[in-house]
């Protein structure tokens, strides 16, 4: 009688020991390989983590067995996750690579801007929000002149947001600030914004300079919008509002252009999140204007 011989490989006990063996490996090389790349050693991360080294270097070796609860430290030790841990090693080019680096040394209070950012420039919506443009900037800038030259020039509807919170209200803005503040003016702009939004998926957009202090508004402007900052030099805005004959921004105040100075510089971050900035400080409205298209030729191809 002949004997067959089976190798313990190819049992179904040596297959599943096989296989684990083979996660062990994978785990501990993937655990060693964010190790160097976070630029760790061994003895901070097992210090971080709360193991011991030898410990940490048997998992790293793949002879090891650890706990969910253990691994679980030890990925938090490499600022990492369970799952990043236990994906495969799979090639990735370069380019990704280095944006991920980048990802991992960026301060933590810069990463919301940056997600934002990139949601909002490389999203399947980029095309739709680039079919309205809105102008953003204290008053003075240019916006409604700039702004209303451009929709007869794209043929698309012109939206001065100011007065289309009038038209809702059906009251003056200084009123709707005297009976609803601040806070109830914000509400009232966002809806507006809303509303102008779901009526019209091209159009060019005035918009009021304090919106950008209101983030939630703010933020649905700029995923909505192809945003352009509308500056100029703060003696430029006061000379400007004057000949409009609007003296709001002075009323009461002895210190005007100081006030405007101080508004300016704390908005200016919040302005600079727009997709382009043009300085009209100095030009005529059709030097600002030629400025204009010209840029827009060239960013929005």
């Amino acid at each position: 009688m002949s004997a067959s011989i089976h190798s313990n490989s190819s049992s179904p006990q040596g297959s599943a020991a096989a296989r684990e063996d083979h996660f062990l490996s994978s785990l501990g090389q993937r655990v060693r390989e964010i190790r160097n790349r976070c630029g760790m050693t061994r003895r901070a991360v097992a210090r971080e983590a709360d193991v011991s080294e030898r410990h940490l270097a048997q998992l790293e070796a793949g002879d090891g067995n650890v706990s969910v609860v253990l691994l679980s430290r030890i990925a938090a030790a490499l600022n990492s996750s369970l799952v990043e841990l236990f994906a495969p090693e799979i090639e990735e080019p370069v380019e990704k690579r280095l944006i991920q680096r980048f990802l991992e040394r960026l301060p933590a209070h810069r990463l919301e801007d940056v997600t934002f950012r990139l949601m909002r420039d490389f999203s399947h919506e980029e095309a739709t929000r680039r079919m309205r443009i809105a102008l953003i900037g204290l008053r003075g800038a240019g916006k409604s002149t700039l702004g209303l030259k451009l929709a007869q020039e794209r043929n698309t509807p012109f939206i001065e947001l100011d007065r289309e919170i009038e038209k809702e209200t059906g009251m003056p803005l200084s009123e709707i600030f005297s009976l609803y503040g601040q806070s109830g003016y914000r509400a009232i702009e966002k809806r507006t914004l809303e509303r102008a939004f779901q009526e019209f998926e091209r159009a060019v957009v005035s918009v009021g300079g304090g919106v950008v202090s209101e983030k939630e508004t703010y933020d649905y402007l700029l995923s909505h919008c192809y945003t352009i900052w509308i500056k100029a030099q703060p003696e430029e805005h006061m000379s400007r509002v004057i000949a409009q004959g609007d003296f709001r921004a002075m009323t009461g105040s002895d210190r005007a252009m100081e006030d405007l100075r101080r508004i300016l510089e704390s908005r200016e971050p919040l302005y600079r999140k727009a997709d382009m900035h043009l300085d009209t400080s100095g030009n005529s409205v059709e030097e600002s204007f030629a400025k204009l298209k010209s840029a827009l030729d060239t960013n929005l191809q």
